[in-house]
């Protein structure tokens, strides 16, 4: 705890609030009371004493009663696809892209891009969401969706290989033209879409790029087991020791699910001379009814960080980290079959750190401590539903939901106070969006963007 002081105004101080903390070994603790000063986008201090007298503060935050959290991170989504929620129900993951998604996408121009992707940051700004990491079509759309709303993205244009060189271009030219843009609030990546769709040429190019331009690479693979399985009978090798052999792993990595990696990729990702990280969104595991889920006991035992993702609400319905962090939680104890294991401390490190990193965020944001950018949280844990509280962290991750969130900041600037969002229209984005509905939702064309056959 800092109780450093300057001599010009605050911009933020919140006062009376639990704060998270993270010890030198980064364990998880709450300190009661506490005091956070905000200057110029960045924590300066976080206090259990009154600030003193002499810190004048622009804005003011009684959060007595009240939690403060790091922001959590969506570490793969494609929010655009909110415009997509409940459109293809109770399928298998094979007819869920060829007969409804993908014709879809097929339609999609960049004002149902913006639609969608302002819908989505305001389901996640009101559910505690301050960074997301975004990997789709039309990113220039989100990029300046991010930019007037005010939240953090780390955005990448996807590509396949039946683009032709051009995709592989276009994910370039977007991850260095944006690199730092929203005043620092938007970090690049590669974004190739899945072995499965990007072929080796591709992928070893992608990886050059990487090298040469100090690009991370965000990329689907080993999504589910059925992918591992086809992809070892028809080519010999795994989806992990594809990314091994095209040199991916050789770059900073971020890997969508993961539910499909093997004993046999452990190795490799552990011996990866990139940092490698993988997204867990297990709510979507479960309605495609995959067989596994992301190994995340596996994954922490050879040092990879698993960040909580929801992926697309096309497919989880849904942009609540929230919910995500409580069923990594108990889906661990179920498929390890051991009650201990992940704790609600285990999770929240998740949320907070593990998601940061996972996003090559780990020395900026994960944490309230001074230094750190200003994205956190406040939780009202008075409700009947949190109330009493025995055990804080399991409150937090087991009985308090995303709608507990009262406010959110990122960078200081508050983009929701009292669960008003202030930075987004979400009455005028709705009613645009049903207009378009008709002719996006449209499938009589016959067309779409890709095949999925694995």
């Amino acid at each position: 705890m800092s109780d450093s002081t300057s001599d010009s105004p605050a911009d933020l101080i919140i006062t009376g609030c639990t704060v998270l903390v993270h010890d030198d070994q980064e364990r998880i603790g709450f300190e009661e009371n506490a005091t956070i000063v905000v200057r110029d986008g960045v924590i300066e201090s976080v206090t259990t004493t009154p600030a003193p007298a002499s810190v004048e503060g622009g804005q003011h935050i009684d959060a007595r009663g009240q939690v403060a959290l790091p922001g959590l991170v969506n570490c793969h989504t494609h929010a655009p696809m909110v415009a997509l929620r409940g459109l293809a129900e109770d399928l298998p993951t094979e007819e869920w892209f060829n007969d409804v998604v993908w014709p879809v996408e097929s339609n999609l121009t960049a004002t149902d891009v913006a639609l969608g992707a302002r819908l989505a940051c305001a389901e996640m700004i009101r559910g505690g969401v301050t960074c997301f990491a975004d990997h789709y079509f039309s990113m220039d759309t989100v990029a300046a969706v991010v930019e007037e709303c005010g939240i953090r993205a780390h955005l990448g244009e996807a590509y396949f290989s039946s683009q032709g060189p051009q995709g592989r271009e276009k994910s370039l030219e977007f991850a260095l033209r944006h690199r730092g843009g929203a005043e620092g609030r938007i970090t690049t990546a590669l974004a190739p879409h899945a072995p499965y769709t990007v072929d080796d040429a591709d992928l070893t190019a992608t990886a050059d790029l990487a090298r040469e331009h100090g690009l991370p690479v965000h990329l689907h693979a080993s999504e589910n087991r059925d992918q591992a399985e086809t992809s070892l009978a028809r080519h010999g090798v795994t989806p992990i020791e594809v990314l091994r052999r095209t040199g991916i792993l050789d770059t900073d990595v971020l890997i969508a699910h993961g539910s499909g990696i093997l004993d046999r990729d452990l190795p490799l990702l552990a011996s990866a001379a990139g940092l490698t990280a993988v997204a867990t969104a297990p709510r979507g595991y479960l309605k495609f009814a995959w067989p596994t889920t992301t190994p995340v006991r596996a994954l922490r035992d050879i040092g990879v960080p698993v960040g909580l993702a929801t992926d697309g609400a096309a497919s989880n319905n849904s942009l609540d980290v929230w919910e995500s962090m409580a069923l990594t939680a108990l889906i661990q104890k179920s498929t390890t079959g051991d009650p201990r294991w992940l704790t609600s401390r285990q999770a929240l490190h998740h949320a907070t750190l593990q998601s940061a990193r996972a996003v090559g965020l780990g020395d900026r944001v994960g944490s309230i401590a001074p230094g750190r950018r200003a994205d956190l949280v406040l939780v009202d844990l008075t409700g009947p539903h949190t109330q009493p509280v025995h055990d804080l962290a399991a409150t937090l991750v087991h009985s308090a939901r995303s709608c507990d969130v009262r406010t959110t900041i990122v960078e200081g600037r508050i983009l929701m106070r009292d669960r008003e969002l202030l930075t987004i229209d979400v009455p005028a984005v709705v009613a645009e969006l049903g207009e378009r509905l008709p002719a996006l939702v449209d499938r009589s064309h016959g067309k779409r963007i890709q095949e999925y056959d694995t």
